[in-house]
């Protein structure tokens, strides 16, 4: 794997996932109650063995530079390092990114640098463990131009995806991006070709582009320079490739989930406290999944009543109910509290006891969550200070509300309280 070099795909602005992209980067949205998005594909490449990576993105970059620069210090002898590249303007260049594509594009000059056969791309929203070894393998055995990863899907989330169509050797012909009717219907196909036993073949005669790609250096140098105006890999760049390239499918018939938007995400963190078996588990030695180290306390519990849930470190809970749910680091909960199906995102500080005194003596609300306070089904974002006797449960059931003048949103019909925010006592959501 030293003949590879892995980049990894930050996203654009983050719509999907606002508002937790409004004040950092997609990539280090924060995950599982102390990784963020981007350390799942460092990780994976990592415990692959491919060592140098590049993450592209363009906006609010400063806390992704700072997580990565803490987590990722390959010093030494090794020619290994984990490298922000941020969209910038140039004489010949002066637009920003405009796609996945045209990003990498952008920036080929400086992997031409290096001394290498493949390029791995991959994507920082997704969540997922896998050994890129064995799928660069097998794009090396099948002397492929281009391989795609691709996951068996089934009619119902078919059309969510951008799917492709396969030959009997499993080279791509065609791309269809998120089809409907008889435009889906056409995209299905025997998925026994790639491996997949007949019984799930049945169940999942679609295939779908998880948007990880690996490309011979040439290929890549080729196809970006050939036409400029494609801006993107998936719906320009390889549905143009098919015919004149080898474009190999690779199938990866393991947990993936795509958590670019406020739904998915909320749902992909909620399914990790599921037991006996989770889909998507941090508890694996063979391949762990990396972070910064924060030399945090052991997290403190007092008295609480804590059900089928992860809690960060650091933590400080007083006699309170918590189910089903994601509790970040730094996280303090305070006397009374019901957090119920809830994502809480933590804190990056803490407050000393005389701070949280004088807070309260001011009618300020201290950092973390007052007492006799509940909250279901909502995201409650870094360094939220939630005051006493709120109540943030969408009593309403509103789908869709933008309130950001009160520190919340509300997508899918999850109440999501923003980064920083204030909900002051007694407030009602």
């Amino acid at each position: 794997m030293k003949r590879v070099l892995a980049i990894i795909l930050g996203g654009g602005a983050g719509s999907r996932l606002y508002p937790l992209t409004k004040l950092r980067a997609k990539p280090a949205v924060p995950l599982g109650a102390k990784y963020r998005l981007i350390d799942i594909p460092i990780s994976n490449c990592i415990n692959s063995e491919i060592q140098r990576i590049y993450v592209l993105t363009q906006f609010n970059s400063a806390s992704l530079n700072r997580h990565i620069g803490r987590t990722y210090g390959m010093a030494g002898f090794s020619q290994g390092f984990v490298e922000v590249l941020a969209a910038q303007q140039t004489p010949d260049s002066p637009s920003w990114f405009e796609g996945t594509a045209d990003a990498v594009r952008k920036y080929l000059w400086l992997f031409a640098e290096w001394d290498v056969d493949q390029y791995l791309i991959l994507s920082g929203d997704h969540l997922y463990r896998m050994n890129y070894a064995d799928f660069i393998n097998r794009h090396r055995q099948a002397k492929a131009d281009i391989t795609l990863s691709v996951v068996p899907v089934n009619e119902r989330r078919a059309s969510d995806f951008g799917l492709i169509k396969i030959d009997n050797n499993g080279r791509v012909t065609s791309f269809s991006e998120k089809p409907k009717g008889d435009a889906l219907k056409a995209m299905r196909v025997d998925t026994t070709v790639l491996g997949l036993p007949a019984e799930k073949a049945t169940e999942s005669p679609y295939i779908a582009s998880m948007g990880i790609y690996v490309f011979e250096r040439q290929v890549l140098f080729d196809l970006l320079k050939a036409e400029p105006e494609r801006t993107d890999f998936g719906k320009e760049i390889l549905a143009a490739s098919t015919k004149d390239h080898n474009v190999q499918a690779y199938l990866f018939d393991d947990y993936w989930e795509d958590i670019g938007t406020i739904d998915a995400f909320y749902h992909a963190n909620l399914a990790l406290t599921q037991q006996p078996s989770p889909s998507f588990s941090f508890y694996d030695e063979k391949a762990p999944i990396y972070t910064r180290p924060r030399y945090l306390p052991p997290s403190k519990l007092l008295d609480c009543q804590v059900m089928e849930s992860m809690v960060g470190e650091g933590c400080i809970l007083k006699e309170c109910t918590v189910k089903r749910s994601v509790i970040g680091v730094r996280s303090r909960i305070e006397t009374g509290c019901v957090i119920d199906n809830t994502l809480l995102m933590g804190s990056d500080y803490y407050e000393s006891p005389m701070e949280r005194l004088n807070n309260l003596e001011s009618g300020k609300v201290p950092l973390g969550v007052g007492a006799n306070t509940t909250i279901r089904r909502a995201i409650v974002d870094k360094n939220a200070r939630i005051g006493n006797n709120v109540r943030i449960v969408n009593q309403d059931s509103v789908q869709e509300s933008s309130r950001e003048e009160l520190g919340f949103v509300i997508q899918s019909g999850i109440v999501v309280v923003i980064k920083n925010a204030t909900i002051p006592d007694g407030t009602i959501i």
